[in-house]
């Protein structure tokens, strides 16, 4: 049994413990052992290693954090006003590009309709010219009913059965009434005959087949219509075969 003035200390075995278990303890700087196990380096530089992180400048916020986000507001202003007025020049643009397409649909509308009445016209005219000849024929027949026939609305005579006609005023009004048919029937599709007797002679809208003096009569005066015009509005589809006065 040991007493705690005894120079011989418990082994570290017998108490169950290692040597690693307890720090080096070494002599300070007057050669006396510390028996806390306190390292006078090590304490150095813990305290140089805490002056060194509080005197260390902050570090610079990042962009976006809300610490130190503080902007100027003149120059916020100024930013606002630029953002603006880029959207206002492309706000103008868009608004040019849609005035521009709608002017192009109201040109391209505007010429469709306008091909259309035209390629309408060129139907009518084309279908007019086939008819015309018919016509003619028609009017033909009609005055030479009435020339050798009796007259409209009368009984035949015997004068049209001596020349071997058939005179019946039955056929010369029918023949009087398919004709006004045919010619209302053009008119309501714009189409009107002319007959200029008595107007100056006009190369776009007349045709000379002869020429003959007349004793008071203007040089160039239409004097005699041998076949009647037709016109389209202002298209001429037939010019009217005139005599003119030289």
């Amino acid at each position: 049994m040991t007493t705690p003035w005894s120079s011989e200390e418990p082994s570290a075995a017998a108490a169950g413990e290692s040597e690693q278990d307890f720090p080096a303890e070494g002599p300070d700087d007057d050669g006396v052992e510390d028996p806390a196990g306190f390292d006078p380096q090590r304490a150095t530089a813990a305290a140089a290693y805490g002056k060194a992180i509080h005197n260390a400048p902050a570090p610079a916020p990042e962009p976006g954090d809300g610490a130190g986000d503080a902007v100027d507001p003149e120059q916020q202003v100024q930013t606002d006003i630029e953002e603006l007025s880029a959207k206002a020049e492309l706000a103008d643009e868009y608004l040019l590009i849609a005035q521009r397409t709608q002017a192009d649909f109201e040109n391209y509308r505007k010429r469709s309709a306008r091909d259309a009445a035209l390629a309408q016209d060129r139907g009518i005219a084309k279908l007019a010219r086939e008819l015309l000849p018919a016509i003619d024929n028609l009017e033909r027949a009609v005055q030479a009913a009435t020339a050798y026939g009796a007259p409209a609305g009368a009984p035949a005579t015997s004068q049209a059965a001596d020349a071997g006609l058939a005179g019946d005023a039955q056929i010369v009004d029918g023949l009087k009434l398919v004709h006004a048919e045919v010619l209302a029937a053009l008119g309501r599709a714009g189409i009107e005959p002319f007959s200029p007797i008595g107007e100056q002679f006009d190369p776009q809208h007349h045709e000379a087949v002869a020429q003959n003096r007349v004793e008071g009569t203007a040089p160039g005066t239409v004097i005699e219509v041998y076949q009647q015009g037709y016109r389209l509005g202002e298209t001429v589809l037939r010019p009217a075969r005139v005599l003119v006065a030289a």
